[in-house]
């Protein structure tokens, strides 16, 4: 596993629990507005000492010691599913009692079912980056194929009440529209839960383009948009 990083508490990744937050390393997408600039191109982050890695035993040794306080463990990126050995550490995580959380941009299907069938998974959340018209511009991969993020989205809606799951997007104002909000949520209308993020500009982004909030009043209808279709969508972190 390349470990870049570790949240030691965390109220917010689980919902519902106190967990920690392991980060890896690399990312198969390179979305122009993302603030992980230093987990997308790893050597650079290491390079620039922004960034380090954690061996698996720095991470089992702190999780060991903080079984008592935490109930959960979420695995993020950086993109997850393109680590290797990604089930066998989660094992390794379930064998101390916790739960996993894992955060993923949906492009290895084949990864989340292997993960599902092995019953290693306790929730799963999924990036659902835009509207499939602009889904090439929005993750920075011209000629993108979106048909293995479709087969992730009709793999977690298909197994609604197994494994909890949540969809999310995160709004720019210079990518999403009134219109991508409709087409995004037809597209994964019985969908459990979703949830819309605004960007923050963390300064350090993976494209020096100009990428701006949407102001409230526009986040306020698009989750009324959202509504009508996923009932229990909602807004977070503002």
């Amino acid at each position: 596993m390349i470990i870049s990083g570790l949240s030691k508490t965390t109220l917010l990744d689980y919902p519902e629990h106190l967990a920690a937050t392991v980060f890896t390393g690399g990312c198969n997408f390179r979305c122009p507005f993302c603030h992980n600039r230093d987990l997308v191109f790893l050597e650079e982050g290491l390079a620039n000492g922004h960034i380090r890695t954690y061996s698996e035993e720095e991470i089992f040794s702190f999780l060991k010691k903080r079984s008592s306080v935490l109930s959960a463990v979420c695995i993020t990126g950086g993109e997850p599913t393109l680590q290797p050995d990604l089930p066998e550490f989660i094992k390794k995580i379930k064998e101390l009692g916790y739960l996993v959380k894992l955060d993923t941009n949906g492009a290895n299907p084949d990864v989340l079912k292997n993960l599902l069938q092995q019953n290693l998974l306790d929730y799963v959340a999924v990036d659902i980056k835009n509207s499939p018209e602009k889904y090439a511009r929005t993750i920075g991969i011209p000629d993108f194929d979106l048909t293995p993020v479709q087969e992730t989205v009709q793999c977690l809606i298909e197994q609604t009440g197994i494994v909890p799951y949540e969809f999310r997007t995160t709004l720019v104002k210079e990518l999403h529209e009134e219109n991508d909000i409709h087409v995004i949520c037809h597209w994964i209308k019985g969908s459990p839960a979703y949830f819309l993020q605004s960007f923050t500009d963390s300064g350090f982004l993976v494209s020096d383009e100009s990428f701006h909030a949407h102001e409230e009043e526009t986040l306020k209808k698009f989750l009324s948009i959202c509504q009508n279709y996923i009932p229990l969508a909602k807004l977070r972190g503002l």
